[in-house]
């Protein structure tokens, strides 16, 4: 049986408008936030995969140069393969004994609220096997 009066469940159904609005833009403003976060991760992830693939491909286009087989200056052929990728080489060095194996390290502008993100790879013959 209730014992409330009908006066006093009128009542307390009163306070209860407007609260599933209130709830639900919460949610909705929740989901905004995780899909804003999902949007820069995958800005992110997308930049350093390539940053890291232009790279690799601008040093094994280098040490080719570096070891004669395609013509040009290594340095120079790795800047062009990174901007064709639309990157910036940041640096290129030729290193080892005979100066074959070559480290690039690029470089990509995510944007203003990420920054950029770096690749470096390092290319050149395969080792001596016995």
């Amino acid at each position: 049986m209730n014992c409330l009066a009908p006066t006093e469940t009128a009542r307390s159904d009163q306070h209860e408008k407007g609260a599933g609005t209130v709830m639900m833009a919460g949610i909705a403003f929740a989901i905004l936030l995780l899909l804003a976060m999902l949007v820069i991760l995958v800005q992110a992830t997308v930049g350093a995969s390539r940053a890291s693939t232009a790279a690799d491909l601008a040093a094994l286009a280098a040490a080719d140069v570096a070891r004669g087989l395609t013509p040009g200056e290594p340095c120079a052929v790795a800047g062009e393969v990174a901007s064709r990728h639309g990157v910036e080489l940041k640096s290129c060095q030729q290193v080892g004994a005979q100066g074959h194996i070559v480290d690039v390290t690029t470089s990509v502008h995510i944007s203003s609220l990420l920054g950029s993100a770096n690749g470096r790879a390092r290319a050149g013959p395969p080792p001596d096997l016995p």
